[in-house]
């Protein structure tokens, strides 16, 4: 152990830190070191969008401590900010281990710096607690989750005043202020709870009547009502929303399963509690086969991603990708508000970079802007506010399962999307079809898009080090053919930059400097690489394209296309 480890050490065990703290400590240098190390070789790094990480005792770890330091810095910030104006947070967590004592302690710090707090009862899904920024009119806001990581892990989001976390220059300016922090000393840990408002039931009728003034057919919905729905939280706070949403809806016939209905912090039926991974769907999946089901829905812990399971066209089920997901709920927003003549001439929507292309085209043949984004729904919100008054915004999404219906939550909401989804899967079966057929028929108007994601998971303390080494060797010597195929444009956002190797043409990319690369090959493939801002990982997206002319040619094409992202990633040597 270097020196500057055992500083931190000393320094936590003859502190004014807890005995259980110091007791845990002692335990960790006799019997695992190593973790000790680990637990202190660094500062948890309050980042962009706020803390998250394995909890425990440590500099590097999610405790009291470190979440008591980060909230004193955001506390401190806001108080610079807006000087003598009363300021107020929101404060709401999911169903993770200490999420609730994270929340109080966050509550708690903020009380006693004298700015007002409104702290949910219990857990609430983390767009319920964007929504109540903005109804309240808070100045900022904090939600205790760490989303979909596994259950060793916790987190903290800091939001700003429109309800999106936190973007240029606060996101910056927040985290020099809990960088300034360098003792627990400086915390103001109580002496404030007069300050401290509990909310609840009266919010969350706000939240629901908000979300089905979503609903662009109700009529359909009243003649679908007993549509066959299958429901899991993941042992997730969606059990707060999902149910009440969907029966305000007149969704009559909504089957929860039973095993992952309870909130439980230890996730006891799945290995990671995202359902993105298949296995944390695996149960729903069984109950709609079971139940001969027309749709399965699942969200995370925090209730901002929502995974769609359907029959597709054997008749079998499949869980669909996030890219799936977003182009059938783009298309049927857009369609239908077409449809019911509501559409303005200045809607937008809003997608990020690493998310299906096909979105770019549906816009523009439906005469809408599509707007492409950094990854993070913060971007969403901020290009919201930014056009504010000016363009009329429909809907956002990212390829990683969220999406953001309306402009009256400004963070990716599985609770609406649900419902909405619902609403499809209604709409297509009052005219005899399911949501397969119609994805069937978006790709045949506007071409057959398949994606797939991979990922690299690098741990520990030299995890960072390695992914930032992958990055820097793309940048030092990018392919120049992948798959037999030349790289024909590459963009790089840490640059600013575009560039085509066919002509030297180069041209400036306007937006925030983000660690992610672009290839485009002559064949038409697309790869992203970009560094996980929340995990120890570094993914990889690759999409294809082809025309579809008809339903009996969909089986061939996706099979070749998929054939061809494999060997793609072959080439690459990222299959070992």
């Amino acid at each position: 152990m270097d020196a500057a480890i055992k500083a931190k050490v000393g320094s936590w065990l003859s502190g004014s830190y807890d005995q259980d703290t110091k007791n845990e400590i002692t335990k960790l240098q006799e019997s695992a070191p190593d973790d000790l190390v680990d637990a202190f070789y660094k500062d948890l790094e309050f980042g962009t969008g706020g803390l998250r990480g394995l909890m425990g005792v440590g500099t590097n770890r999610m405790n009291k401590y470190t979440v008591g330091m980060a909230t004193q810095g955001f506390a401190n910030y806001l108080k610079k900010t807006y000087g003598d104006i009363e300021i107020s947070v929101a404060i709401a967590h999911d169903c993770r281990n200490n999420s609730r004592f994270f929340a109080e302690t966050t509550a708690n710090v903020f009380a006693s710096n004298g700015i007002k707090v409104f702290l949910f009862d219990s857990l609430r899904p983390t767009p319920e607690l964007s929504f109540a920024i903005r109804t309240l009119g808070c100045k900022g806001g904090v939600v205790c989750t760490a989303s979909h990581n596994p259950k060793e892990y916790n987190g903290y989001k800091a939001y700003w005043d429109d309800g999106g976390q936190l973007v240029p220059p606060h996101d910056k300016n927040v985290i020099k202020e809990v960088e300034l922090i360098q003792s627990i000393d400086e915390v103001k840990w109580s002496g404030g709870e007069a300050n401290i408002t509990i909310i609840g039931a009266e919010m969350d009728e706000k939240y629901i009547a908000m979300v089905k003034g979503l609903s662009v057919y109700p009529d359909v919905v009243a003649r679908q009502h007993d549509l066959k729905i299958v429901y899991t939280p993941i042992h997730g706070s969606g059990i707060k929303l999902v149910p009440p949403v969907l029966k305000a809806f007149g969704f009559d016939n909504v089957h929860i399963v039973k095993e992952q209905e309870v909130p439980d912090g230890n996730f006891p039926t799945v290995i990671y509690p995202n359902p993105e991974e298949s296995e944390a769907m695996t149960l729903g999946l069984n109950l709609a086969k079971e139940l001969d089901a027309d749709i399965l829905l699942g969200t995370d812990p925090d209730a901002d991603r929502v995974a769609v399971a359907i029959k597709n066209n054997k008749g079998e089920w499949q869980l669909m990708n996030g890219n799936q997901t977003a182009v059938l709920a783009f298309s049927y927003l857009i369609e239908a508000r077409k449809a019911k003549g509501i559409n303005q001439p200045n809607d937008m929507i809003i997608k990020t970079i690493v998310t299906s292309e096909m979105i770019d085209s549906v816009a523009a043949k439906n005469g809408l802007s599509c707007y492409n984004v950094l990854t993070g729904f913060k971007w969403i919100a901020e290009k919201i506010r930014e056009l504010e008054g000016k363009e009329n915004y429909i809907v956002g999404g990212e390829e990683s399962f969220g999406l953001m219906i309306g402009d009256q939550v400004r963070d990716k909401d599985s609770v609406s999307a649900v419902a909405i989804l619902c609403e499809m899967a209604a709409y297509e079966k009052d005219k005899g079809r399911t949501l397969f057929d119609k994805l069937i028929d978006l790709y045949i108007q506007y071409g057959l898009y398949q994606e797939k994601l991979i990922y690299i998971v690098k741990k520990g303390m030299h995890g960072q080090e390695e992914i930032a080494q992958m990055m820097a060797d793309f940048r030092a010597n990018p392919p120049q053919e992948i798959n037999g195929s030349k790289v024909a444009k590459i963009i790089d956002y840490q640059l600013g930059e575009g560039k085509n190797l066919l002509t030297g043409e180069s041209w400036a990319i306007d937006l925030p400097k983000s660690n992610v690369l672009q290839f485009y090959t002559e064949d038409g493939v697309k790869i992203s690489a970009r560094p996980s801002g929340t995990e120890p990982k570094i993914k990889f997206y690759f999409s294809v394209n082809t025309t579809l002319e008809n339903k009996e040619a969909y089986d061939e094409k996706v099979k070749a296309l998929h054939d061809k992202i494999d060997a793609t990633v072959t080439s690459l040597g990222w299959d070992k």
